[in-house]
């Protein structure tokens, strides 16, 4: 955690952001104390509270009322260091941390690891994933036993990535500066354990799957050369010492969920980027940063891993400190954090291809990106949240139609960036965030469209849209069409705050939103919006439907979210690390994935994992009959006393060794369809 956030008057996790939104827009939680009356909120429990939002989104298509079937019995909530999924299922465990990317064995454990194997070597921290098959055609249809698996890595813990970390004690936090200075190839290491792994799999004649050799298995990291397009591309906020056109940067940083475009190429979401840097310009013996970096939570201290205090004050190392140290951008890093927070494309069957960053699609803290479906001759439409608290739901409508012959990235790089604004009625809309629309003029502010991009959250507050519960991963339902957003907690909401898409204050548990484009278009600017889930034990917690909250089924801090072809909703938790089987959270146990029938509610827990770890990241083979999902950060919740001691409170997956982040491989033992 930053040193100078450690006085602020609550917990942080690792890598969370420090929350800068104080712009004057009405919270969600305000709007549900419109709709329900504040003695609604407050009298019967939150459950009788929200009886007249939750579910009422209106009618639905015969064949989505019925919802598909969930066909195996829940497992139960668990603190133990293992996964647990339904009987009849199993389990294989794939590419942990410091796999080699050309098939064979570690040469040696991830400790002893150089930055140069990492480098070649699957990343830390899995977390949003897909997995194309091998024919390179269509993003879902194609073979089910090969593949290029392309996988998020969001961040590290540095103690399990150095030898020198055993036995001092050190938490989930940067690893200690000896003489002033950190070592340059433990520095390059950590930089090359973030980013995507690309990676060939296939399943072998035994079942299981292993890893391929393939020229187009590949890392890209904190340092692979990118290409910035769309609006910001040559602006002056990107200008930098390294690329004086404003028109590449290096690398990809916390790399959190992630989008699958129609053109079967891979969007890689950058969230919690802004503390990896830090600015540390003064006037008066006073922070003086700009908005673009005051407003995203640009430390003024420490930055989240020190890399710009590497010894030797390389290049590679120095723009990490954004301050102003020379004449102008073009001599210094002042611009190199505007490079990041953006949606980056990947094309996972091109190992030469480069990487490009889509400014059109905004920058904040991308938790992901969902597209609603590709319609011919139509608008390509991608939703995002801004995974910090009070933060906004976004929308790009592309300004060309797709065409399935010759679509591509292009798209991404000409339309229009929405926020969402919802109402007490259960209405919203769409407000645009165009240069020279509303507030967004010159007076203002916002110069033109790529400064409006740069600064895309003072371009929300300024329009008025709705602040949110930490808006997290998105999901399309492919039977309606419907829309369904997590917001994972804000336990920083006041009863003052409350509103009806955020009805909680002080919300440790989350919720689900889902919504309806207006004459099923989503390219529409309005929309009819509910509640799906409000999250949280038996007594204070309500599904659609009317379904049960029970222990088969109740859940805490909704993040990870993924509609399979038969339109089951999987979800996936996050209970912080400072929070795991402690206090309110404790009775959830470990993280978990559960499956919902969001037209009925029905839901039930599907698996557990391990100590410490969050669950993250779901994909199936076209068949549906093998799933991948990932587990991060196993061992996270390891006190630092205990770390000294050599003693890990997970073992996970090797059973000794650091914890590793890894993919399970979930298979039914009779070869049918996940889930049935």
């Amino acid at each position: 955690m930053p040193d100078d956030i450690r006085h602020l008057p609550y917990d942080l996790e690792a890598g969370d952001e420090i929350p800068s939104n104080t712009s004057p827009n009405p919270t969600f939680a305000e709007i549900a104390e419109t709709r329900l009356g504040r003695r609604g909120m407050l009298m019967g429990g939150l459950a009788t509270a929200i009886t007249g939002f939750i579910g009422t989104t209106g009618a639905r298509p015969a064949a989505a009322a019925r919802g598909p079937m969930i066909g195996f019995r829940s497992v139960p909530i668990s603190p133990n260091d293992t996964v647990v999924v339904p009987e009849g299922y199993s389990v294989q465990v794939l590419i942990p941390h410091g796999t080699p990317l050309d098939g064979r064995p570690a040469a040696r454990n991830l400790p002893e690891m150089t930055a140069a194997e990492q480098e070649q070597a699957i990343g830390a921290h899995h977390d949003g994933m897909h997995f194309f098959p091998i024919e390179g055609r269509e993003p879902d249809q194609g073979s089910s036993t090969d593949g290029l698996l392309v996988v998020n890595h969001e961040y590290i813990e540095p103690r399990f990535l150095h030898a020198r970390a055993a036995g001092q004690s050190i938490g989930n936090g940067r690893m200690p500066v000896v003489d002033n200075a950190r070592d340059p190839d433990e520095v390059r290491k950590e930089i090359f354990a973030h980013g995507v792994s690309v990676v060939r799999i296939a399943r072998q004649a035994n079942g299981q799957w292993t890893v391929v050799a393939d020229p187009r298995n590949r890392r890209i990291h904190g340092a692979t050369p990118m290409a910035i397009s769309g609006p910001v591309r040559g602006h002056a906020l990107v200008r930098t010492k390294y690329s004086p056109d404003g028109t590449r940067v290096r690398g990809t940083l916390n790399n959190c969920a992630h989008g699958v475009t129609p053109w079967n190429t891979y969007l890689t979401a950058e969230e919690n980027w802004a503390g990896y840097f830090r600015n540390l310009d003064r006037a008066e013996g006073q922070p003086r940063l700009p908005r673009e970096h005051a407003r995203y939570g640009v430390p003024n201290a420490q930055a989240r891993y020190n890399w710009d205090q590497a010894a030797g004050g390389a290049d590679e190392f120095a723009r990490f400190n954004v301050s102003s140290t020379g004449p102008d951008a073009t001599q210094d890093y002042r611009n190199e954090v505007n490079a990041f927070g953006w949606i980056v494309e990947i094309d996972p069957f091109d190992a030469n291809a480069v990487p490009v960053k889509r400014t059109a699609l905004g920058r904040f803290a991308h938790e992901g990106v969902v597209f609603g479906p590709a319609r011919e001759g139509r608008p390509v439409v991608a939703y995002s949240g801004d995974d910090s608290v009070f933060e906004y739901i976004y929308k790009f409508v592309s300004a060309r139609p797709f065409n399935r012959a010759t679509a591509s990235g292009a798209l991404l790089d000409e339309g229009t960036l929405y926020v969402a604004k919802f109402n007490a009625d259960g209405t919203g809309e769409w407000l645009p965030l165009v240069h020279g629309q509303g507030p967004l003029t010159a007076a203002n502010g916002f110069a033109d469209q790529g400064e409006v991009l740069v600064n895309t959250r003072l371009a929300a507050d300024a329009v008025g849209a709705t602040k949110m519960d930490r808006p997290e991963w998105g999901a399309v339902d492919p039977r309606d069409g419907q829309v369904y957003f997590t917001l994972t907690n804000n336990s920083r909401r006041t009863e003052a705050q409350v509103d009806p898409a955020n009805p909680r204050a002080r919300n440790q548990f989350g919720q689900i939103i889902r919504w309806r484009e207006a004459g099923d278009d989503h390219a529409a600017t309005r929309f009819t919006w509910d509640l799906f889930l409000i999250a949280g034990p038996e007594g204070d917690s309500r599904i659609a439907g009317n379904a049960p909250v029970n222990a088969d089924n109740m859940l805490a801090c909704p993040d990870g979210l993924w509609f399979d072809a038969d339109g089951r909703m999987w979800i996936q938790t996050d209970i912080g690390e400072s929070e795991q089987l402690r206090g309110a959270l404790a009775p959830f146990g470990n993280n978990a994935m559960l499956v919902a029938n969001p037209a009925t509610g029905e839901m039930r827990r599907f698996l557990t994992g391990p100590i410490g770890q969050e669950v993250t990241g779901v994909i199936t083979t076209p068949d549906r009959r093998t799933m991948f999902v990932n587990l991060q950060h196993p061992g996270a919740t390891t006190p630092a006393a205990e770390w000294a001691a050599g003693r890990p409170n997970s073992r996970f997956p090797n059973g000794d060794g650091v914890p590793l982040s890894a993919t399970l491989v979930i298979t039914k033992n009779d070869g049918g369809i996940i889930g049935t």
